[in-house]
């Protein structure tokens, strides 16, 4: 499959034959987002053209509200353009989001950038999307300046979104809440965290289940609740072994108070310090616990560690 193109800027843009757009933060690419990307590249197909999707970056909740956002986002940039890339999207324009940008009113957003710079030839929009200054962008509004600036607009109707009922804040509390099976269905796919093995403090070894401690790579990734999950773990070399991940503040052997990602990957023999890793969440087995000690944690992690097993066997894993 081709790459998608990139363009950060309007000075960047080369020509894109007949555009056919969307509008959205798309994070997560969640099922509601494919089906969107399916419409464009159908809808492009029909008139010789090229779907695009036109994005911001950052999100604009971190420019607008930059110290009580609370905002963590699903994926990074590239875990975002890999997905849509996947999902067949041609153009992605990730246009820089400012205090400036937000004054412009929708009608100068599609007649300065859509209509001027990227000569959008169709729109395809949810029925109650809104955009642009005070979120005055409508269907109503685009379907009145389509005329105007000789462009379509197609509706997504609201049976087809409803009938999706998915959102990106909906997947967010799913794994804040540890509910990563719910993530997994309104994704389409596993949820995913990145990051680099890091060294701890070496515990797990003790106990014959050494871990590998991970510093994931983005600090606004939403990270899921405290808890031990089972997870498929992809190393630098793009081998995929099985595993048991920790989120949580290791109370049975740990005092102090930040949040730690370590994960125990089964049948692997080797060392993994500062190699980049990949864990991708396939079910919670269990809330963190604190134990008496560390026999009984070593028993409670054998017990993790024969479910993950059985699972592997019965489960689409």
């Amino acid at each position: 499959m081709c790459c998608v193109k990139v363009f950060n800027s309007f000075d960047e843009l080369t020509t894109i034959n007949n555009p056919v757009l969307t509008i959205g933060t798309f994070d997560g690419v969640h099922i509601g987002h494919q089906k969107i990307v399916q419409q464009l590249n159908a809808a492009a197909d029909k008139i010789n053209g090229e779907s695009v999707l036109f994005t911001f970056y950052p999100h604009p909740r971190m420019v607008l509200f930059p110290d009580s956002h609370g905002l963590k986002l699903i994926q990074t940039q590239r875990e975002k353009l890999d997905k849509l890339k996947r999902f067949g999207l041609k153009n992605v324009i990730v246009y820089p989001f400012t205090h400036e940008f937000s004054r412009l009113t929708a009608t100068e957003f599609v007649r300065n950038y859509l209509v001027n710079k990227l000569k959008v030839k169709k729109m395809i929009i949810g029925y109650d999307h809104q955009f642009g200054k005070n979120r005055e962008g409508t269907l109503e509004l685009l379907k009145d300046l389509a005329p105007i600036y000789d462009f379509q607009v197609q509706e997504i109707p609201a049976q087809d979104i409803e009938s999706v009922n998915v959102s990106s804040t909906k997947i967010r509390k799913s794994l804040q809440n540890g509910d990563v099976s719910t993530a997994t269905q309104y994704l389409g796919e596993f949820f995913e965290l990145s990051g680099t093995v890091i060294h701890g403090n070496k515990i797990g070894r003790t106990i014959n289940f050494p871990t590998a401690n991970i510093a994931v790579d983005s600090e606004i990734k939403v990270i899921p609740a405290n808890g031990v999950y089972a997870v498929r773990v992809v190393l630098e070399n793009r081998t995929e072994y099985f595993g048991m991940l920790n989120i949580g503040k290791k109370p049975t052997v740990n005092n102090e108070n930040y949040i730690s990602l370590e994960v125990n990957i089964l049948d692997f023999v080797g060392d993994l310090y500062n190699q980049a890793i990949t864990v991708k969440f396939l079910s919670k087995l269990r809330d963190e616990q604190k134990f008496e000690g560390l026999t009984d944690l070593q028993t409670q992690i054998k017990k993790d560690e024969q479910v993950v097993r059985n699972a592997i066997h019965t489960s689409n894993w």
